[in-house]
C-alpha cells in the first residue's frame, strides 16, 4: 500500500459523480416520457431502477475493494459505467433504456462505496467528520450544476444530450483517476469473510437506524427529483425553472453543510444534529405539502436541503465505527441496506406522486429514530 493520500478534490468529484448522475437525469425524466410514450409514474421509476441497481453496484464494488483493491475496483467501475451510458445512446424502447441505466447505476455506485472507503482508511474520528463536512459543503454544488446542466441538455438535445455528457464525465473520471487515485487498503487488513460481516450487520441495530436514518433523508431529497419535473410541467412552468431550481437547492445544502461544521466546532454532538436536521425536514415537507403546486414550494424545499447537508455527514461519519477492521465490506453491506430502502420509497414515491406527504413522513421517521440511541454490535 502507498503511504501517499489520494488528492481529496479527486475523491470529492468523484463522490460528488453519482449525485451528478442523479440530477443531470432528472430533467431528463419528461423528455423519456415523450419520446418513449410512457406516463410519468412510469418515467419516475427510471430513478427507481437506478437506484435498486446502485444497491446491487454498492455490494459489488465494496466487495471487490476489499479483495482486489481500491484502484482497481474503481477503475473497473469507471469503464463499467461509460459502457453502459454509450450503449444508452442506442436504445430503442424504454424498457431497453431502463436496462442500461440499470447497469449505468452498479457502476456509479463505486463513487459512493468505493471513495467513502478511501476516505475512511484516510481519516478516522473527528477527523472524518470534518472531513465528510467539507465533503458536504462541496456535494452541495451537485444540485446546482445537475439540474441546470440537465435541464439545458434536455432543451436542446433531447436525454441523449444528458447520457452524452455523463459519458464524456465518465471517460474524464477514469483518466483522472488513473493517473492520481492511490491505493489505500491496508497491507494488514484482517481476514474478515464477507458473510461473517454480512450476518453480523444485518443484526446490528444501530447500523439499521444508521441505514433508515440516510434513506430517509435521501427520499426527502431525492423525491423532489422524482417528482419535481412534473409538477413543473403541470403547474404549466417552464421546464428551464426546473433547472434553476438546482441554485436553491444548492445554496440551501452549502448552508445545511457550513451550519453542520460550525455547529461541531461549537461542540455539538452529531446526534444532536441529526434531531435538528430531523425537525428541519418535518417542517419543510409541511411547507412543500401547502405550496405544492406552486413555484413558492422552493422555499420549504431549501429548508429540506439544508437539513439533508446537516444530517448526512453526521449519520455516515458515525455509521461503521465498529466496523474498521473491514471497511470495504461494512460499506458494501451498509449501502446496500439504504440505497435498497431509497429505492423502494422512491417506488412508492412515483406511484403516488405526492411530494409533501413523502417528505412530511420521511420527517417523522427521522425525528422517531433521533429519540433512539446508537447501539453498538454484539461481536
Amino acid at each position: 500500500m502507498t503511504t501517499h493520500k489520494a488528492p481529496l478534490a479527486l475523491l470529492i468529484v468523484l463522490l460528488m459523480f453519482p449525485q451528478l448522475a442523479q440530477t443531470l437525469y432528472s430533467p431528463a425524466l419528461t423528455d423519456f416520457s415523450q419520446a418513449f410514450n410512457v406516463p410519468p409514474e412510469a418515467a419516475s421509476q427510471a430513478m427507481t431502477v437506478y437506484f435498486l441497481a446502485f444497491a446491487v453496484g454498492v455490494m459489488l464494488w465494496g466487495y471487490c475493494c476489499d479483495r482486489f483493491g481500491r484502484r482497481p475496483a474503481m477503475l473497473a467501475a469507471l469503464l463499467f459505467y461509460a459502457a453502459a451510458t454509450a450503449a444508452a445512446l442506442l436504445v430503442g424502447s424504454f424498457t431497453q433504456l431502463l436496462i442500461t441505466q440499470a447497469i449505468a447505476a452498479i457502476g456509479a455506485a463505486a463513487g459512493s462505496v468505493v471513495t467513502q472507503t478511501v476516505l475512511r482508511d484516510h481519516y478516522q474520528g473527528p477527523e472524518l467528520a470534518k472531513v465528510f463536512s467539507l465533503v458536504g459543503m462541496a456535494l452541495a454544488l451537485s444540485p446546482a450544476i445537475g439540474l441546470f446542466t440537465g435541464a439545458g441538455l434536455t432543451r436542446w438535445f433531447g436525454y441523449s444530450g444528458v447520457m452524452l455528457s455523463l459519458l464524456i464525465l465518465a471517460v474524464v473520471l477514469f483518466g483522472w483517476s488513473g493517473l492520481s487515485l492511490t491505493e489505500s487498503r491496508p497491507a494488514q487488513q484482517a481476514k474478515t469473510s464477507f458473510y461473517s460481516t454480512l450476518k453480523t450487520m444485518l443484526v446490528d441495530r444501530g447500523i439499521w437506524r444508521s441505514a433508515v436514518l440516510v434513506a430517509a433523508f435521501n427520499i426527502a431529497l431525492l423525491s423532489y427529483y422524482a417528482i419535481g419535473p412534473f409538477l413543473f410541467q403541470r403547474a404549466g412552468l417552464d421546464a428551464a425553472l426546473y433547472g434553476y431550481s438546482g441554485a436553491a437547492l444548492a445554496a440551501g445544502s452549502a448552508l445545511g453543510a457550513w451550519l453542520n461544521r460550525r455547529l461541531l466546532q461549537r461542540h455539538y454532538t452529531s446526534n444532536q444534529l441529526q434531531s435538528l436536521a430531523a425537525i428541519l425536514v418535518t417542517a419543510g415537507g409541511a411547507g412543500v405539502l401547502v405550496l405544492e403546486h406552486s413555484l413558492w414550494l422552493l422555499a420549504p424545499m431549501t429548508v429540506v436541503v439544508i437539513a439533508f447537508g446537516m444530517a448526512i455527514p453526521n449519520v455516515l461519519g458515525q455509521a461503521l465505527t465498529a466496523y474498521t477492521g473491514q471497511l470495504g465490506s461494512a460499506g458494501a453491506v451498509f449501502g446496500l441496506m439504504y440505497y435498497l430502502l431509497i429505492g423502494g420509497g422512491l417506488l412508492l414515491t412515483g406511484w403516488y406522486q405526492a411530494l409533501g406527504y413523502t417528505i412530511v413522513m420521511c420527517g417523522a421517521l427521522c425525528c422517531l429514530l433521533c429519540g433512539f440511541p446508537r447501539r453498538q454490535p454484539a461481536h
